[in-house]
């Protein structure tokens, strides 16, 4: 059973399993850290370790319990320079006391390579900001949580011109907009080369009582998110379990080089726009052994709308996702809507959905500009279990006060200009689909900007008995289905290779202004 390391600090290990297992592995295993037990019958393939030392040595030695084989990894952890104990200066974790200033005044002291250290206790906190070049440890049985009374938030101008008029300065956004909204739980501006690691919890004590009540009305600002990167690179967040958040959960946003390593992202399943991860216009991602159960889109990836898309060009792009478990989200991985920079070479493999709304699903329309261009898109071994609708692509999506004009709801061919969005190749081999609801796959491009192409290998879809209906796609005069095949309409080429639909009502396959359709058994 071998297994490499992924991620190092000065005091904490990720591994991950190398096998083809999705998340989880059969074979259960025990690791031990220099001969002592530290995981006993674990069976995830992604697992951290804390409570290191800086600049020291470990032998790391997984044990298959039924085989007895042995794997040994020898690792050394990185430099420390200081840790800086968070209540030295004055938090006190006791759950009432506003404990902000304290950590905020850690953050700012700590020096290059060294460690903000917040151990066990609850510290109440509205909005920290980060600095370059240190780690943040939040220890098991910390939790930083957010307080609820927004007066106490700073606001991020969404749109600061320069002074000399030239260009302008983007802090807050919402919904791909240069918008005003609130400084977020951990907020990064212009930070690199850090690090949050630990076993604790970052809870936004968000519910209906505050934050969620009335959500689609700005209030002072719009509603913050619990972690925000602005133009932030080489950033690490492992560890930590992160909750309750008043608006999407993660958004790195103009950011490169992010890790997103070992999480938990929880949110109720019906509090409002609280997607797990939002990554907008960023590039070079990774997001491994990330359990996500959250109240919309697990992971959403953006790259803004009209205005930030057509400005900056910045698409997202080289994003690997692994070994993750997506739960109860509207979408397992999601593209748009606001893409108008662009997405694309996105990898998904060996990941879990389990009663997502959707698996992969895609959503633009026109509107969107020649800019939003989405290519290179890849899923490869994934189960998707009693999701509604595995494949989705709709090009006709109906979100935005003009998503329900004629210009986008129209299925006539109408001229490709400097509005109309691209949708290139998809690939997906290797995906089970069990106790599926709606539709296998539903493929709905443009008339005048078909859908590229379209490869599916190995892919098996199966039926729930007590199948329900509904809509696979989002958009205007929306048809309902229940136990559907494949459904391609609009799409230049459609290729598949022992893909078997097992158990559907009517045909398996239905095509319109398909233009090559290739099938082999």
């Amino acid at each position: 059973m071998k297994f490499k390391v992924i991620v190092k600090t000065a005091r904490s290990i990720t591994i991950e399993l190398e096998n083809k297992d999705r998340v989880y592995t059969d074979k259960l295993y025990d690791l031990y850290v220099n001969n002592g037990l530290v995981l006993e019958r674990e069976n995830r393939n992604v697992v951290s370790i804390f409570d290191l030392q800086p600049e020291t040595e470990y032998e790391l030695k997984l044990i298959e319990i039924e085989s007895k084989i042995e794997e040994v990894v020898k690792v050394k952890t990185e430099k420390e320079l200081v840790t800086l104990n968070v209540k030295k200066f004055g938090a006190k974790g006791n759950g009432k006391t506003n404990d902000t200033s304290a950590i905020q005044a850690a953050i700012l002291a700590c020096p290059d390579n060294g460690r903000v250290l917040i151990e066990k206790g609850v510290f109440l906190v509205t909005p920290l900001f980060l600095k370059s070049n240190i780690t943040i440890e939040i220890k098991k049985d910390a939790k930083l949580l957010g307080h609820t009374n927004r007066e106490l938030y700073p606001v991020l101008p969404g749109y600061i011109p320069y002074t000399d008029e030239t260009d302008e300065y983007n802090l807050g956004t919402w919904e791909g907009n240069p918008l005003d909204c609130f400084a977020s739980l951990i907020t990064g501006i212009n930070v690199e080369n850090v690090n949050i690691i630990g076993e604790g919890i970052l809870d936004g004590n968000a519910s209906f009582d505050n934050w969620w009540y009335n959500h689609k009305v700005k209030n002072i600002a719009w509603r913050p998110r619990m972690v925000f990167l602005n133009n932030c690179r080489n950033i690490t967040l492992q560890g930590l379990t992160i909750q309750n958040s008043p608006a999407w959960n993660l958004h790195p946003y103009f950011s490169s080089y992010i890790n997103f390593i070992d999480l938990k992202v929880n949110n109720p399943a019906d509090s409002p726009n609280t997607d797990g991860l939002d990554p907008e216009s960023c590039d070079h991602l990774n997001i491994i052994g990330v359990n996500f159960s959250v109240g919309d889109d697990c992971i959403a990836i953006k790259s803004g709308k009209i205005y930030m898309g057509k400005k900056h060009k910045r698409p997202s792009s080289n994003f690997l996702i692994r070994n993750c478990h997506m739960r109860f989200g509207h979408g397992g991985v999601v593209l748009g809507s606001e893409m108008s920079g662009g997405i694309q070479n996105i990898r998904a493999e060996r990941c879990i959905f389990t009663e997502t709304d959707r698996g992969l699903r895609i959503k633009t329309r026109r509107g969107r500009g020649e800019d939003g261009v989405i290519k290179n898109i890849s899923f490869e071994n994934i189960l998707m279990e009693k999701v509604y609708a595995p494949f989705v692509a709709n090009m006709f999506y109906y979100c935005d006060p003009d998503g329900k004009t004629e210009y986008v709801w129209s299925k006539e061919k109408l001229p490709v200009d400097e509005r109309t969005p691209y949708l290139g190749d998809f690939h997906f081999k290797n995906i089970d689909c069990v106790d599926t609801h709606w539709a296998a796959c539903f493929f709905y491009g443009l008339p005048e900007q078909k859908i590229k192409e379209i490869n599916m290998e190995n892919i098996t879809v199966t039926y729930a008995s007590n199948a329900t209906t509904g809509a696979p796609a989002m958009m205007t005069d929306a048809i309902t289905t229940s136990k559907m095949g494949i459904y391609a309409n609009n799409v230049e080429k459609l290729c598949l290779k022992n893909v078997k639909i097992i158990g559907q009502e009517g045909e398996k396959i239905i095509l319109h202004n398909v233009d090559q359709y290739d099938n082999k058994e």
